[in-house]
């Protein structure tokens, strides 16, 4: 098993130890105000270590908008939570130019107001209900990381992510994402119902008081770091062929498309979908304290990656078969074991 030319320093690995230390605490500290939903923190620090944006979904009251407070209490980042609706403008969510008079001089210039989005956390909440119009200056400052407003661009404070929600319900009067939107989130995150357990956990401590407090535990400079040491974490060739291998069966009408795709998918993941495999491989490593992906970091990512860049064709939807169940039928269908060489160019 041959790697790429990175290799990780000794500080490196102190860095490493370091971020598995503050996952830790965090994933400590929440669950005294978040009763399980374990997998969904893990994926949203996934997301924020390699420096991308989510998109949760779920029904309403399962604390998706709990937890990415509490997130951002527990990272000591400014935080702002912006409520989409019908007739929300671009402008009440980048920010507008204004006319103000200089106190001395008495001439009138333009001056920018920073919108919500000039925070280091943004929970974007029910996405969907909102106009394209809107979408689009939400999503292009979410990929540009900047705001463009009377001919000045104005850069967006690091670190920037944005966790975005939908409501699956109640899709009349909704503008859902265009597949093309939907793309530029890193991980699309499905948060089910809580086990009995838990919610059972759940009742006794909201009706009793007991929920706890979230004490800080990262900076947003020590995000920084994290997120560019996610970019030196190795991958090994193997690691690296089986996220293409996926990604390339996905696609229909292609040499290496997996047999059951041409038969219900009508169109696979671009190339973003082996980066988000491989870069939040990376991140989830050293999240668990290691120093290289592994195999099984893709197959546990391998859905929040590649869910909303997949889509069944009408005879899967007439089948009922979910982008989930075509992801396990990938699965099952790329072996893990085989070993990948780098195609000639």
């Amino acid at each position: 098993m041959t790697t790429d030319n990175q290799s990780i320093s000794a500080d490196d690995l102190e860095a490493v130890r370091r971020c598995k230390t503050a996952y830790d605490q965090i994933r400590k500290d929440l669950s005294e105000v978040i009763i399980g939903q374990g997998d969904v923190i893990e994926q949203v620090l996934v997301a924020v270590f390699a420096r991308g944006h989510a998109l949760l979904e779920g029904v309403p009251g399962l604390a998706k908008t709990l937890l990415v407070s509490s997130l951002a209490e527990a990272t000591h980042l400014t935080f702002k939570r912006i409520q989409f609706t019908p007739d929300l403008m671009p402008s009440d969510v980048t920010g507008t130019q204004v006319i103000q008079e200089d106190q001395e001089t008495k001439v009138r210039q333009y001056k920018f107001l920073p919108g919500p989005l000039f925070a280091n956390m943004i929970l974007a909440d029910e996405i969907n209900r909102t106009p394209p119009k809107t979408q689009a200056a939400m999503l292009e400052a979410m990929q540009e990381r900047q705001i463009s407003s009377g001919g000045d661009n104005h850069r967006l404070p690091d670190p920037f992510f944005v966790l975005a929600t939908q409501n699956p319900l109640e899709q009349e009067g909704t503008y859902p994402l265009p597949e093309a939107q939907l793309d530029r989130f890193l991980l699309y995150i499905k948060v089910n119902y809580p086990s009995p357990a838990e919610e059972w956990e759940i009742a006794r401590r909201v009706t009793g008081g007991r929920l706890g407090r979230i004490r800080p535990s990262l900076s947003g400079e020590d995000i920084v770091r994290m997120q560019e040491l996610v970019l030196r974490v190795p991958v090994s060739d193997q690691v690296l062929g089986y996220a293409w291998a996926l990604v390339r069966a996905t696609r229909p009408a292609t040499p290496e498309a997996a047999e059951f795709i041409d038969k219900w998918v009508a169109w696979g993941a671009g190339p973003r979908g082996v980066l988000t495999l491989v870069t939040c491989a990376k991140a989830r490593a050293i999240l668990h304290g290691r120093h290289h992906a592994t195999i099984g970091d893709i197959q546990w990512l391998i859905k929040p990656a590649l869910r909303h860049r997949i889509a069944g064709n009408y005879a899967a939807q007439a089948n009922n078969l979910t982008s989930d169940q075509l992801i396990d039928m990938l699965l099952a269908a790329v072996p893990a074991d085989r070993q990948y060489a780098r195609p000639a160019a």
